[in-house]
């Protein structure tokens, strides 16, 4: 990488990260590595000093995602960080409690995948107890939230940066759940 340091973009889809290695089940031109994000046999142990996956993590199942995070802290480096955005269910749960929702739809894809292709579907829920709790579990020494507007990839519109309403990141609430996992 340029300034010396592996950095792996994974479910990247479309998103293009100068610098990172981009790994996606779907083949676009900017994909580094097309294949399963899970397992990451072309990484060594200790190779990685920063994972970046940006609403992945809820496409594995209750009893899978685990091993995922496992195989995530196998390829980082002491000290390395996985970087995860996931949609966050207790500000979703909030907003439709206190009926801040124009329809359930608002929420609908956070909470169960835009369903657009066969690996766009969302199998497991967090809010930032059972994450940091799965981080740790998963041999994180530490998990601290992480702002989006503090990244390198700030320029970047994702879903680390999803609010309703929709793109109203003054007044809006965030409703994904932005957390760092320490290796």
């Amino acid at each position: 990488m340029s300034d010396g340091h592996v950095k792996l973009h994974l479910g990247c889809g479309v998103k293009h990260l100068p610098g990172w290695v981009h790994v996606d089940a779907l083949p676009y031109d900017h994909i580094d590595h097309v294949g399963p994000v899970e397992v990451l046999p072309f990484q060594a142990d200790g190779s990685v000093d920063l994972i970046y996956a940006c609403h992945v993590l809820e496409h594995f199942g209750r009893n899978e995602y685990q091993a995922v995070l496992a195989e995530w802290r196998r390829v980082l480096k002491p000290g390395g960080v996985l970087r995860l955005a996931v949609p966050d269910f207790a500000a979703c749960a909030e907003l439709y409690v206190q009926g801040r929702l124009n329809s359930l739809n608002q929420i609908m894809g956070l909470l169960i995948g835009g369903q657009r292709d066969q690996y766009d579907f969302h199998k497991v829920l967090f809010d930032e107890p059972s994450l940091t709790q799965a981080l740790l579990d998963a041999g994180f020494s530490s998990v601290r939230s992480w702002d989006w507007r503090d990244t390198e990839h700030a320029g970047m519109d994702d879903y680390s940066q999803a609010y309703l309403p929709h793109m109203d990141k003054v007044n809006g609430r965030l409703v994904s759940l932005n957390l760092e996992g320490v290796a």
